[in-house]
């Protein structure tokens, strides 16, 4: 019994060790970000990291197929009413959820940030809708999301529903290089704020 014990100690010992090595490894490329962006190329890191001044922004191919595409656009439309999208932001016009209508993108203008917080999710609200929802409707829902904010989409309306006239993306959409901090933020993520 006492052999017995020392094998399951020593196996379980290596497996911890092995563990150990795989996390340093992580922890390097977390240290890293350039590296990260290199090996993970769909990752956005959002400049909401301390001492990240604006967002490091990778391009995925989907996005392609969603520039100057109506039926993405519409059909992105209809499928943010039927898994309910409305309940938290009422056809675009804010309620529980943030209003997607304006020009303010709490994590990130772009369609790779917008899908991004689909799938992950966000804190306090949005849940994740990663493996929940195919990615060809996810991201058909982030072209109509993006496109709600647009001057021609917001020029079409003419009834008191939001967003029932949505404009396809252009190609210019994609200029935007990511999050940025707000001119009137109080601290801009690259400063120390010190208390009394």
């Amino acid at each position: 019994m006492c052999s017995r014990f020392l094998i399951e100690t020593a196996v379980i010992s290596l497996l911890a060790l092995s563990g150990c090595s795989q996390g340093t490894a992580s922890l390097s490329r977390a240290q890293n970000p350039a590296s990260a962006q290199n090996s993970t190329p769909d990752v956005i890191d959002s400049a909401l990291d301390p001492g990240v001044d604006h967002s490091l922004v990778t391009s995925d191919p989907h996005v392609a197929g969603l520039l100057e595409n109506p039926a993405a656009v519409q059909t992105g439309m209809r499928l943010f009413a039927q898994y309910n999208c409305n309940g938290c932001h009422s056809n675009g016009g804010g309620g529980m959820g943030p209003d997607l209508m304006d020009d303010e993108w709490i994590y990130g203008g772009r369609l790779e940030q917008i899908h991004q917080t689909i799938v992950q999710g966000r804190p306090n609200g949005m849940p994740s809708w990663g493996g929940k929802i195919p990615d060809e409707q996810i991201w058909q829902i982030t072209a109509y999301v993006r496109s709600m904010s647009l001057p021609a989409t917001l020029a079409a309306q003419n009834g008191p529903t939001p967003s029932q006239t949505p404009a396809a993306l252009p190609r210019d959409i994609e200029q935007d290089a990511g999050w940025a901090a707000p001119d009137d933020a109080t601290n801009h993520y690259t400063t120390t704020v010190k208390g009394p």
